[in-house]
């Protein structure tokens, strides 16, 4: 498989805590909905699959349950938001303030 953030798949990603990994990718998250916003399809576009990218680095690096499920669900539910019909009824909203939270704890372990 190619990534895009081919560093962080060679191990930098492993090394992050899981507050970490989840804030990292808020920020795609985050991106992907301001492009959208904005009207670029293209940027957009780009910023949704890093973030199912890092999404999948953060299943691949975790073996506990609860992390690998949260996040499992989570990666759907974004899927579904973005590309697919929304049947979870996710808003922009929800989604900034869910990885909101993640951006905070990461910044107060520090």
């Amino acid at each position: 498989m190619s990534y895009q953030s081919a560093g962080l798949a060679a191990g930098r990603w492993r090394q992050l805590t899981f507050l970490e990994q989840m804030a990292h990718i808020g920020s795609e998250v985050e991106r992907a909905l301001n492009w959208r916003a904005k009207k670029n399809e293209v940027y957009s576009q780009g910023a949704f699959e890093r973030a199912l990218e890092l999404m999948d680095l953060t299943l691949a690096a975790h073996r506990d349950f609860p992390r690998l499920k949260e996040v499992a669900r989570t990666r759907e539910a974004w899927v579904d938001f973005f590309s697919g019909t929304n049947e979870y009824g996710s808003t922009e909203v929800s989604w900034k303030k869910y990885f909101l939270a993640f951006t905070f704890a990461a910044r107060r372990d520090r």
